[in-house]
């Protein structure tokens, strides 16, 4: 190291390998360094612990990206991390075989706490969750062209986030879209309309894997955004697909997602709520029908409310499925654990008077890999279902 960073130093002793500290066991230097200052991180007992992000703004005051003393963490590092996860995207999983679209980069997942990368042909959508990773934009957009020649960017982060990591960041301007080829299904990807990343990359091998079980079926997608998993079944040969949203923005690319592969899914304006009660007392049953909300809540407390919420849906839900037929339910809420979400759809099924088996369990793709000690990274749960009765 060239230049001395400032140094950090905990009040208590640190004897996990988490790459997170919180404000309560870290003494605030003097002077204090600004937001996302790259800093040595010492324990109590004088050791050195590991070389990060401080943010003294930030319940997460600190997040370690390097614990080797003799390594700088500077553009050449972000080069390295950066050309690490393209490889395991591109060699070890093989993702341009199948796709143009993948995440390159899952924040703790591939050692870059606070930053998300997606990937859609020659768009690159960067999103910040913390100061550190705003602050040092430069060098992360300069690492990424050297794996993307050519690239365009869009990049912005979340007010939420903005406030709790103390920054303002009004967002590049927007890009125009771009199209992605999945699993030979196409899409626009427009991360400047309705979705802030232009597309769900993250549900590429649950929407392949269930597509497979749709020819010739009835199928219905609640909660369909951009018609990710209607487009694909209506693909595979089904024989009816409706989709349901009550934003109009994400249905008006859906259709376009629709026409983009020659299909006619029918997609309806609507709360899902009274739809679904509408339809269960009119007699509608489907094959398949696919529940996937949106993010419940990030805030710890309100997760008893976000669980009766998915407990009010899938009730709902069930109600609608025809005996024999296929219940895909999701949860993108990461503070919600796969534990507590399948015992949410074993209460929905005894109220709803159906005996649910479960046939698969699984998540996010492999381009979303997460660390056995930062559970943090996984969010998506996925669990498909027989309704038997």
């Amino acid at each position: 190291m060239t230049d001395a960073l400032p140094t950090v130093h905990l009040k208590n002793a640190w004897r996990s390998n988490h790459p997170w500290i919180f404000q309560k066991l870290v003494e605030k230097p003097t002077p204090r360094p600004k937001p996302g200052s790259i800093v040595d991180i010492v324990g109590v007992d004088g050791a050195w612990i590991g070389r990060g992000f401080y943010n003294g703004h930030s319940r997460i005051a600190l997040r370690i990206l390097e614990t080797d003393p003799d390594v700088a963490v500077d553009a050449a590092w972000f080069a390295a991390k950066i050309a690490k996860a393209v490889q395991l995207r591109r060699e070890v999983l093989d993702l341009d075989a199948t796709t143009n679209a993948w995440r390159v980069v899952h924040s703790e997942g591939d050692g870059l706490s606070g930053l998300v990368v997606d990937r859609y042909d020659d768009l690159l959508v960067v999103e910040f969750f913390s100061a550190g990773m705003y602050r040092h934009r430069e060098w992360i957009q300069a690492a990424l062209r050297e794996q993307f020649p050519g690239c365009r960017f869009h990049s912005f982060a979340d007010e939420h986030v903005q406030k709790q990591e103390s920054f303002d960041y009004g967002g590049s301007q927007p890009a125009s879209p771009a199209i992605i080829v999945e699993n030979g299904i196409r899409f626009r990807a427009d991360p400047a309309g309705a979705h802030k990343t232009g597309f769900f990359a993250d549900q590429r091998d649950n929407r392949e894997w269930l597509s497979h079980r749709c020819a010739g079926k009835r199928v219905l997608d609640l909660c369909c955004n951009t018609g990710g998993f209607g487009v694909y079944a209506a693909a595979r040969g089904a024989s009816e697909v409706v989709g349901i949203d009550i934003d109009e923005a994400v249905l008006e690319i859906a259709k376009g997602n629709a026409k983009l592969n020659n299909v006619r899914p029918r997609f309806v304006q609507a709360d899902i709520f009274p739809w679904l009660r509408d339809a269960a007392n009119a007699g509608e049953r489907f094959d398949v029908v696919i529940l996937d909300p949106a993010k419940m809540t990030r805030d710890r407390d309100q997760v008893i409310n976000a669980l009766k919420k998915y407990l009010d849906m899938n009730k709902l839900a069930l109600g609608v499925v025809k005996p024999g037929g296929l219940l895909a339910t999701f949860s993108c809420t990461g503070l919600v654990s796969e534990e507590q979400f399948l015992d949410m759809l074993r209460r929905a099924a005894f109220y709803a008077g159906r005996t649910v088996q479960v046939l698969k369990v699984s998540g996010a793709g492999a381009d979303h890999p997460f660390l056995a000690h930062v559970q943090e990274s996984r969010y998506l749960k996925a669990v498909f279902c027989r309704v038997l009765d």
